[in-house]
């Protein structure tokens, strides 16, 4: 090889220098470099009358990379902004936008498209890519054959359709023509070393198929990118410890669910946030629960263990850093394997029944089904890491300011006689006294906000516990001397039990600032009402309001209530709007688009 060099017409010296300069650009820019060179030479020669090429060669447009973050929690968010520093920080230059800002009609014009995203309910995806995700499902979606992607995806394995939208983006980016770039990742609640891995292989492959960008080009980048909605000093990873204030239930003696209205002080911690905000809460495991798992698998409870390069006695670290009280298909098949249980090994090898299994019997249980001695790095193996919970904020901080409110339905049911209660709403309910404290912080949701001019009517849709942020929203209304008109649906079982909040919302309708109010007691009568019914049957009056420039707000279940009152609303668009099916879907998802069709459901 070496004695063919002196034949080119480049000396050694000169193909060495040549190769330096061109080995980070694409095939798109050595044959645009080729083209320009040849038009050069032609230009130089006597016999050209005409230039092929002016003197002054164009600009070649840089590849483009939008990074798209779809977020529930909040997780998704942080994640997006992770990569969008390590890709600044590799002097590529990206756009992070959130799904619900993207334009996602110029998708077709992008050159690679990153996404993030969670999923929420039954596989769906996030609130705020519910448009983006219907319109890439589309007759309207374009064929993507200039484009590239790659898609991560955060989920929860306890849930049957684990990580699914990002299941969807992927297979749906791909069949569009996209090219992928990587392989999908499906990331657990545990997903911290995938995401770190996926981050480095998406910074390493796109150093080698972007070219750097230009210091200002960065800077400017940087500027667009401000983590605005990191208000506070306090998140998720270092969150402020607080005291518990109150914890009063608020159903009645005889209702059959326990519904705790919680006031914790956050006093002289600059803590801040708006209506629609979620409150993070950590929370530590029943050690009731703790002392039961550790008998049955015949663990000595002072037995040290290694988290994390951190020493811990097994009772302190399953009590405060593991997931106890939720069970996953995962878990199930990997205690069949410890416990070679026969009939949980029969699981393993149906998808369904393994999932159904998970569901239906929570870790504690399962093991007294098919107990076995395992070491204490095997039960922390199996385990889960603890994932705070979040609670939907139900005040104002311009009514309370010093303090923040949530509305806590506490979890609690029978396996075969034995009480059992859920993780988080049993630590606040059960395990905290006031003057306690309690670690917390603010998820901003920017997705769930009272609309900027206060003359807008607003439509507040809440059943259950579902009924919390509308709390909070109806004191900002308030205090903002909003002028807008205010309706409210809210139902539960029970008028006598479980009218949440019943004289704050007669003071409301007494003053006027709620207009009207719709109520649904699905158990006072042989034939159930839901929230959908009433909606339904003020169906007329509801497109009039939407008509005049409503915004409408949903929370609660998403499972069963919002799909049945999106279904409502679906209907009443059609009958009163004279639209059809698909017309009357398109409309909603406008509404969606322009932030006047809102949900914070879980």
């Amino acid at each position: 090889m070496t004695n063919q060099v002196p034949q080119l017409p480049l000396s050694a010296e000169q193909l060495a220098r040549l190769q330096e300069v061109t080995q980070e650009f694409t095939s798109h820019q050595l044959a645009w470099l080729s083209g320009y060179y040849w038009g050069r030479l032609n230009d130089s020669s006597p016999a050209q009358s005409t230039p092929v090429l002016s003197s002054v060669a164009p600009e070649v447009a840089p590849l483009s990379i939008t990074l798209i973050s779809a977020s529930q929690t909040g997780n998704a968010r942080r994640l997006a902004e992770q990569l969008r520093d390590d890709l600044l920080a590799a002097t590529l230059q990206v756009n992070l936008v959130n799904a619900a800002d993207y334009k996602f009609k110029q998708i077709a014009s992008e050159n690679i498209v990153l996404v993030v995203t969670s999923t929420q309910g039954e596989g769906e995806a996030p609130e705020e890519a519910v448009a983006f995700h219907k319109y890439l499902h589309s007759k309207k979606a374009p064929a993507l054959p200039t484009v590239s992607f790659a898609v991560f995806g955060l989920g929860d394995s306890s849930y049957e359709f684990f990580c699914q939208a990002g299941k969807d983006f992927d297979q749906q980016l791909a069949a569009l023509g996209a090219e992928r770039l990587l392989p999908r990742v499906d990331a657990d609640v545990d997903y911290t070393l995938a995401a770190e891995q996926w981050r480095a292989d998406v910074v390493t492959l796109l150093k080698a198929r972007v070219p750097s960008s230009s210091s200002q080009a960065l800077a400017q980048a940087s500027l667009g990118n401000s983590d605005t909605l990191d208000s506070t000093p306090y998140s998720k990873e270092s969150p402020l410890t607080a005291s518990l204030a109150v914890s009063q239930k608020i159903t009645g003696r005889d209702s059959d669910r326990d519904i705790r209205h919680i006031e914790i002080d956050i006093s002289e911690s600059g803590l801040r946030y708006q209506a629609g905000d979620a409150l993070g809460v950590w929370f530590k495991n029943d050690p009731a629960l703790v002392r039961e798992m550790l008998e049955l698998l015949w663990i000595d409870p002072t037995q040290t263990v290694m988290i994390e390069g951190e020493s811990l006695v097994i009772a302190d670290a399953l009590r405060d850093r593991f997931e106890l009280t939720v069970n996953s298909a995962k878990i199930v098949e990997q205690y069949a394997h410890l416990s070679a249980n026969e009939a949980l090994l029969a699981l393993v090898k149906e998808k369904g029944a393994l999932q159904e299994f998970a569901q239906q019997w929570p870790i504690a249980d399962m093991i007294r089904h098919a107990p076995a001695p395992l070491s204490a790095e095997q039960l922390v193996g199996l385990l889960r890491p603890l994932t705070p919970r979040l609670y939907s904020i139900s005040s104002s901080q311009a009514e309370v300011e010093d303090e923040v409110h949530i509305t806590v339905g506490v979890v609690r049911y029978e396996i075969e006689g034995r009480a059992r209660t859920g993780g988080a709403s049993g630590f606040l309910a059960d395990q905290l006294q006031e003057d306690d404290v309690i670690d917390i912080f603010i998820e901003h949701n920017d997705n769930f906000r009272l609309p900027a001019d206060g003359d807008t009517p607003v439509i507040m849709i809440g059943p259950g516990t579902g009924i919390a942020p509308f709390r909070s929203f109806i004191q900002q209304r308030d205090n903002d001397g909003a002028q807008g008109p205010n309706w409210l649906f809210f139902g539960n079982p029970h008028f006598t039990e479980d009218f949440l909040y019943q004289v704050e919302w007669q003071k409301y309708v007494k003053q006027g600032l709620l207009t009207r109010i719709d109520l649904a007691w699905s158990r006072d009568q042989a034939e159930k009402v839901y929230v959908q019914d009433k909606l339904r049957e003020q169906g007329e009056e509801v497109w009039r309001w939407i008509e005049q420039g409503a915004h409408i707000y949903v929370c609660g279940d998403a499972t069963r209530m919002a799909k049945d009152v999106e279904n409502t609303l679906l209907a009443i668009i059609a009958e009163y709007g004279g639209m059809d099916t698909e017309s009357a879907d398109e409309y909603l998802s406008d509404l969606r688009i322009a932030r006047r069709y809102q949900r914070d459901v879980y």
